[in-house]
C-alpha cells in the first residue's frame, strides 16, 4: 500500500463518519478501544484453532469472509487513530522496523542453524 493509498483511506473514512455525524465519538480513547475489541474479534477465529487449522483458515470461504471483515475493521480502526493523532502510519511503521533491526540483529547464515 503506498502512502496515497493511506490517504485515500483515511479521507473515505472520515467523509463516512462525517455523512452520519460519528467525528464526536472519534477521540483517541474510543478508537484504540474498537481497535482492541476488532482486534479481539479476530483472534477469536483463531481462537482453538490448532496451528495446522489456522495456516489454512483462508480455505474455508465462509471463515476466509470472515477474517477479511475482521482485519479490515482493525485497519479502518488503527487508521482512524492515526488520523486522529496525526501519526504518519508508514513512517511510524519503517522508524519501528529499522529500530527492530538494530535491537536484533540478523545472524550470519551459519549461525542460524547452529545451537547456541
Amino acid at each position: 500500500m503506498t502512502e496515497l493509498d493511506v490517504a485515500r483511506l483515511q479521507r473515505r473514512l472520515a467523509e463516512f463518519a462525517a455523512a452520519r455525524d460519528w467525528e464526536q465519538y472519534h477521540t483517541p480513547k474510543n478508537l484504540v478501544a474498537a481497535l482492541s475489541v476488532e482486534a479481539a474479534e479476530l483472534l477469536e477465529i483463531f481462537q482453538w484453532l490448532t496451528p495446522e487449522q489456522s495456516a489454512r483458515v483462508m480455505d474455508d470461504p465462509g471463515t476466509a469472509h470472515r477474517v477479511r471483515d475482521e482485519v479490515a475493521d482493525v485497519l479502518a480502526y488503527l487508521l482512524q487513530f492515526c488520523e486522529v493523532l496525526e501519526i504518519d502510519v508508514l513512517g511510524a511503521l519503517s522508524v519501528k522496523i529499522d529500530r527492530n533491526e538494530k535491537r536484533f540483529p540478523a545472524k550470519d547464515t551459519d549461525d542460524r542453524h547452529s545451537p547456541e
